[in-house]
């Protein structure tokens, strides 16, 4: 485990001595949309129908507004605590021009979100902006889900696909979706009427080998490749996905000369580079090649 301590206090956990943790790339390395900075290494999220505040100072990690309970059945599993990032680390460090992104994005960790609201933000994340995203789920969320107070603010949950079931394609147009709108409207009523195993049922399909997975998410409209192996990487623990945009595109342009073609030559370059890390090679090269405007000369 990434930290030598826990200490449990009235709605609050203290982690000690934790390592390879930083809260600010955890939660602005493109994999999350509801995290809000207060201020440096101080955010507030709404995650698995809570709302907390990670606070960190050095190697100390403080989640406010949660208790024991939660923390081992949500947020051990949730922020990946259970594994030794530094063997990860390891595993990567033989590749010379992989390490200087590992150094850079030292404290990344790779989150175990609910696959339908990991499902429905990747489609929204289809030609669009990150605050866009953010937005657009946002609203979602007012409108259908269930409202938490925390100190004085009002947050709200990300609706379950029942709470959803009755929206509208008007109404999800209001929100900001656009041309995704009626995607997300046709996830909505098939995630509700799956009635046998690989039929949209995001369990079943959560628990396929990698391939099959990749395979089935891409039955769902508005979901390619690069949204599919999102959702894999970052809701289903299928560690072998190389999402692929922009940003990984220049990369490994950059770094490692993958020819300029289509994006999934360069997803199965990357899978057959790094095997079974590839995704957390993935958030590293994609955090380093953003935060420092990685060009294609």
């Amino acid at each position: 485990m990434d930290y030598t301590n826990v200490i449990y206090e009235k709605d609050k956990i203290v982690l000690e001595g934790v390592k390879n943790f930083n809260i600010k790339q955890v939660v602005e390395c493109g994999q999350c949309f509801r995290w809000e900075k207060v201020k440096e290494l101080n955010y507030i999220g709404v995650a698995h129908g809570r709302v907390i505040e990670v606070i960190q100072s050095d190697d100390n990690v403080t989640i406010l507004n949660s208790n024991e309970e939660d923390f081992k059945n949500i947020w051990f599993d949730y922020f990946d605590l259970e594994r030794d990032y530094s063997k990860v680390k390891e595993s990567l460090a033989n590749d010379e021009i992989l390490s200087k992104s590992v150094e850079y994005g030292y404290g990344i960790r790779i989150l175990k979100q609910e696959p339908f609201e990991i499902l429905i933000s990747f489609i929204i994340s289809a030609r669009n902006s990150i605050p866009s995203i953010m937005k657009t789920i946002k609203k979602i969320a007012e409108k259908w889900g269930k409202p938490i107070e925390y100190k004085g603010n009002t947050y709200y949950t990300f609706p379950t696909p029942g709470e959803l079931k009755d929206a509208t394609l008007e109404e999800i147009q209001e929100t900001g979706a656009s041309f995704r709108s009626k995607y997300i409207l046709d996830t909505i009523n098939n995630v509700n009427s799956a009635k046998r195993l690989g039929d949209y049922d995001l369990d079943y399909i959560a628990s396929l080998p990698a391939d099959e997975c990749h395979e089935e998410l891409q039955k769902f409209k508005g979901v390619g490749a690069k949204v599919a192996d999102c959702i894999m990487l970052f809701s289903m623990k299928k560690y072998s996905s190389f999402p692929v945009d922009v940003w990984v595109k220049r990369a490994m342009m950059h770094f490692y000369n993958a020819e300029e073609g289509s994006l999934n030559k360069i997803r199965i370059f990357a899978r057959n580079k790094f095997g079974e890390v590839s995704g957390f090679a993935q958030q590293y090269l994609f955090y380093y090649a953003r935060e420092n405007k990685i060009k294609v000369d």
